[in-house]
């Protein structure tokens, strides 16, 4: 009876506030006599909830941009989600209305699992100006240089593990972003089998994928249910957000402590960490402490989000070249004309190399890694193209239906590296 009546309570609770928030939309909406943009045709209260798709939304979107346009949008408790199918209309919002249009919706799941820590996914605050200061620091094009010969060293170590286990081709790749990973935020040689850091990351990403992508969406749009016990039906999912909670409090502390202990021995390598410690070096020890937690959630944000998104895209390199050997042919001939079969290739060559440039970026338009990115979240009321965006709405990019447009691309679907030179080869930029 007591779950029974916990349940029922935060399911009425939900709607009210629903009523409110579909009363206060359609009042702002009249007011500034203006409509949202086109979509679903939404059920009273609950909106679109049964609309949205629960696997390749990228794909469903597109298909909704055929009928509604570059723009479209849904409802759900209230809660306005916005769909930009378009370069143009993702331009026009996310470049020119940054101020706007720049800041992360609240995610309850990111709220249950402590994973504030993940500079990515914060909304404008002071907190995250200075994670991105910081970041900025270590990781803009002129102070990456310094890290290539690094990069370079990890990139010969994998080419011949490659050549020695072709099999294992995936473990390699795995290896080799870890690797770098760690080297540029926390200047850590990952071991060659059963890294402890590599396999955290593994467990969280996993906790990660099996909670966001089956409740998330649920949670968005009820957030109330997250203060119910966990013993109720359908509230199991809370043990993995205990478990995701400690892994990502580990990614945080763990590396980090790594670095401030070596930089007491004396010992510790360049790396983003260590220059980010080093410029809060003579900070008051009041401030300190404050600004050091920053510092380690920050690196946490690189070490987590690099450790899925760049495995995907060389395995995608992998797919491509197998499955289109004339292209495989084209670049190697490119190479060889280049390194003269000699060695290999070098940073300074990557300007005589138009072709493997144009096939890293068919890559990355292809098979895109995240084809909806991250959900961003408007700061406040807005009007695009005749249509009222509210104030809170959610506004996703289809990145997938942006480099698939066949007005863009034509043979979307096709795999052609040379869509990217220009008529004599070289680099159309």
């Amino acid at each position: 009876m007591a779950s029974g009546a916990a349940l029922a309570f935060a399911v009425a609770a939900a709607l009210t506030a629903s009523i409110f928030l579909v009363l206060a939309a359609n009042k702002r909406c009249a007011r500034r006599d203006l409509r949202l943009p086109p979509g679903p045709r939404p059920l009273p209260l609950v909106g679109n909830l049964f609309d949205f798709p629960k696997e390749s939304s990228w794909l469903t979107y597109t298909e909704w941009g055929k009928v509604y346009g570059d723009i479209l949008s849904m409802q759900v408790f209230g809660h306005v989600v916005v769909i930009l199918n378009s370069a143009k209309a993702a331009r026009d919002l996310f470049e020119k209305k940054s101020p706007i249009y720049s800041s992360r919706p609240t995610i309850p799941m990111h709220e249950l699992m402590n994973w504030s820590w993940n500079e990515g996914g914060n909304a404008y605050s002071p907190k995250w100006r200075l994670q991105r200061k910081m970041l900025d620091r270590g990781l803009r094009p002129s102070a990456t240089v310094q890290y290539q010969p690094m990069q370079k060293d990890k990139v010969h170590h994998f080419l011949k593990q490659l050549l020695s286990r072709p099999k294992d081709f995936r473990k390699h790749i795995e290896h080799l972003q870890g690797a770098i990973i760690m080297a540029l935020v926390y200047g850590y040689d990952v071991e060659e089998e059963d890294d402890s850091y590599l396999k955290l990351t593994h467990d969280l990403n996993v906790i990660g994928q099996r909670t966001l992508l089956h409740v998330s969406v649920v949670l968005n749009f009820l957030p109330l249910l997250k203060h119910l016990p966990e013993w109720l039906p359908g509230m199991s999912f809370k043990t993995l957000v205990r478990v995701g909670d400690k892994l990502g409090q580990e990614m945080v502390h763990r590396p980090f402590a790594f670095v401030k202990d070596n930089m007491r021995l004396g010992t510790a390598r360049r790396c983003v960490t260590r220059e980010n410690l080093l410029e809060v070096e003579s900070t008051q020890d009041s401030e300190k402490k404050a600004a050091e937690l920053v510092i380690a959630e920050a690196s946490a944000s690189v070490y987590g989000a690099g450790a899925d998104t760049t495995v995907s895209a060389i395995s995608t390199l992998f797919l491509a070249l197998v499955l289109h050997p004339n292209v495989q042919r084209t670049a190697q001939a490119e190479l060889d004309a280049v390194t003269c079969g000699q060695r290999l290739p070098d940073y300074g060559d990557r300007s005589r190399l138009p072709y493997v440039e144009a096939v890293c970026k068919e890559v990355l338009r292809w098979r895109n890694v995240a084809p909806v990115g991250i959900p961003h979240a408007t700061t406040e009321d807005d009007i695009y193209d005749g249509f009222f965006i509210p104030r809170g709405t959610t506004v996703i990019a289809n990145i997938w239906a942006i480099l698939h447009d066949p007005q863009v691309y034509p043979e979307p679907d096709a795999f052609k590296p040379e869509r990217f030179l220009t008529d004599d080869g070289r680099e159309d930029i």
